[in-house]
């Protein structure tokens, strides 16, 4: 097998460029990126193997925009005339028939043609000697620059001085390479993120500041860029920006961290395979130094083995398969086996492992070329759940994966984590995913949303009824039971039984289901049953049912904003009698608690509650709170009240 190495170097006339190349229409490599400069200089190196000389590698130049990139020019290298073990200088002109303009810039290149094999090549022409030694094909090259190798953590402080009012929603927006960021509509963030630092992309950090009006109106308060090549690891650099005249300042902090546990290698050479690297990475995450590096919780390792009976896409009944590798938003993937349904990957990838709750994603992808890949399935797997070199055989999922799709993947997996520090890590902020999917409306989501929140109340409400039967005497025997433990439990309550009270829960809980083993998710799969049977329904069962769905989310969103609207507008003083009366209450009830221990007054609450039923037999409960509220008007109330008030002044004027 032939293979033809590549050398870039230069190129002038653009601004932000970068460089693909393609052979028979598909993406083989792309350069990184080199921010304004007219003259820029790579230093790029590369192969790529050939099943002939027949071949064209297509060359496109494109300058790097924030929102569509820029077709700078093409141009083209013919292999056919190459001889073996020479290499040629190439100054390659740009064309775009597109475009009016004569010179497009040229792109200067070293093409070299080679058997799959030859000796190292350990110099290039021009002095270069930063090109990395050969030393096999451009799959190891590739899969090398996915890994990152430091990581640089970004705390968003504050705005200061950012006007206040008519200027909409202000967020901010970060951009290191490909990775984006956007923090929330406020002006006091206290917000933290983490890019992934690649070695061989010095691409600077884009900051820009944002006020949004409405749903299309954006207006850009200032963009700047940091040059993270000045900073120091480990050493934390506070930035106060000036933002355009008048709009304020940015406060944000930025501390570049070096990065452990990230790479790609072959089934054979596994870290964990080797005893002194497990032995490593086992003391490493030894009980005995959980106060080191409290930052790093664990270390992951996937063996992507292989995938069988794929979806075909191509018209042969073939596929271009890779498996893409995403735990939280660190990505690495494998190589592309060409046509083949059943590829064999055989790769290692191990990750830093910074939430032990996290799940890691494997999605298998079809290539096309410069297009979209195809999806072909997807599997998640939560580290929690992982048992430590146990083979497993995975069916694939569709996107939602709610559903099989075809195919499946066989995985080993094995994290080593510290008890201490991934339990630490629980109770701090979860890691925000950069890339988020768009919402889109769909019934079934709603009515399954809507299913779930029924079923949540029904079980509030059952429990809430189960108390009410207490209190009606419904069965004497009950009511008895439950009213000597209130009256025991309220005279010797101490603070300390609230989390016993809860710890005992929790503990019986789990020794009905180790007991039972009753499955959870049986009422999940009975709703998943019925969903699909009503996409079995005619057109005007499902109409109706998308309104009565609509209209529960209506009531329940009136619901919660009435009450809502009731509490803010007693203390506006909406209604000054009621706001009084609040005011009464309020401080009756500050003198009795300041005077009446709280044991008492609940004691008295309870009994009152137990013996009213007794008492009155048709007494009819009620919630004064409630009953309150509901005299409260909302803020619609208000208006039509207001309404009704002034229309007969205007008729009788």
């Amino acid at each position: 097998m032939l293979l033809v190495f590549i050398f870039l170097y230069l190129i002038s006339g653009t601004s932000d460029p970068y460089v693909k190349f393609k052979l028979e229409g598909k993406q083989f490599y792309k350069s990184k990126v080199v921010y304004k400069n007219l003259n820029p200089t790579w230093n790029e190196s590369f192969t790529h193997p050939l099943r002939d000389r027949e071949h064209i590698v297509e060359v496109r130049v494109y300058d790097k925009n924030r929102t569509a990139d820029e077709f700078m020019g093409s141009s083209t290298i013919s292999l056919k005339n190459l001889e073996l073990y020479k290499t040629y200088e190439m100054e390659l002109p740009l064309d775009d028939p597109k475009s009016k303009e004569d010179d497009m810039g040229v792109i200067i290149v070293d093409v070299c043609l080679m058997f799959r094999d030859p000796w190292p090549i350990t110099t290039w022409p021009h002095g270069n000697s930063n090109v990395e030694t050969y030393q096999g094909l451009s799959l190891s090259n590739q899969l090398k620059n996915q890994m990152w190798t430091g990581v640089l953590g970004i705390t968003l402080v504050e705005g200061q001085d950012l006007p206040q009012y008519g200027h909409g929603d202000i967020y901010v927006r970060f951009r290191l390479g490909d990775q984006k960021y956007k923090s929330k509509l406020l002006v006091t963030w206290r917000e933290r993120f983490d890019f992934n630092q690649f070695e061989d992309n010095q691409e600077p950090l884009q900051v820009e500041v944002c006020s949004k009006r409405g749903r299309k109106g954006e207006e850009s308060w200032g963009m700047f860029e940091i040059d993270l090549s000045r900073l120091t690891f480990n050493e934390r650099q506070l930035y106060t920006h000036a933002l355009d005249p008048g709009k304020g300042r940015l406060v944000f902090l930025v501390t570049p961290r070096p990065c452990w546990g990230v790479s790609i290698s072959d089934i054979e050479t596994a870290p964990l395979e080797k005893p002194d690297e497990r032995s490593r990475v086992m003391e490493k995450f030894h009980l005995k130094n959980s106060h080191k590096c409290v930052g790093e919780v664990g270390f992951l390792q996937v063996k992507v083995i292989k995938a069988n009976d794929l979806p075909t896409t191509d018209l042969n009944g073939k596929s271009n398969p890779l498996c893409v590798l995403e735990l939280g938003n660190c990505k690495l993937q494998t190589h592309t086996i060409y046509k083949t349904v059943n590829p064999e990957w055989n790769k290692v990838f191990t990750f830093p492992v910074k939430d032990i709750n996290d799940v890691i994603e494997l999605t298998v992808l079809d290539e096309n070329g410069d297009k979209a890949p195809n999806f072909l399935g997807k599997v998640t797997v939560p580290l929690l759940s992982v048992q430590n070199g146990q083979q497993i055989c995975l069916l694939l999922k569709k996107e939602d994966l709610e559903s099989a799709s075809k195919g499946t993947i066989t995985l080993v997996l094995d994290v080593i984590y510290n008890t201490v520090r991934a339990g630490i890590g629980t109770f701090q902020p979860k890691e925000t995913k950069f890339i988020e999917e768009n919402l889109k409306f769909s019934k079934k989501i709603l009515a399954r949303n809507i299913y779930r929140v029924r079923k949540i109340s029904t079980a509030v409400l059952y429990t809430l009824q189960y108390i009410k039967s207490c209190f009606q005497w419904e069965s004497t025997q009950r009511s008895l039971i439950a009213f000597l433990i209130f009256l025991v439990t309220v005279w010797n309550w101490e603070l300390f039984m609230l989390p016993l009270f809860l710890f005992l829960l929790i503990s019986w809980n789990y020794f009905q289901l180790t007991v039972g083993k009753a499955s959870s998710n049986q009422d999940l799969v009975s709703a998943e049953d019925s969903e699909l049977s009503t996409e079995k329904r005619g057109l005007m069962d499902k109409i109706y049912m998308v309104q009565e769905v609509v209209l529960a989310v209506q009531n329940i969103l009136e619901e919660v904003a009435n009450i809502g609207e009731r509490i803010k507008n007693i203390f506006n003083w909406s209604v000054p009698f009621l706001s009084c009366l609040t005011c009464i209450v309020l401080f009756v009830s500050t003198a009795l608690l300041y005077f009446i221990p709280l044991r008492y007054i609940v004691l008295i609450w309870g009994i009152n509650k137990f013996t009213k039923k007794l008492r009155n037999p048709y007494a009819i409960d009620n919630n004064e709170i409630l009953d309150f509220l509901k005299r409260v008007p909302s803020d619609v109330q208000k208006v039509r009240v207001q309404f009704y008030i002034h229309k007969p002044l205007l008729t009788s004027l």
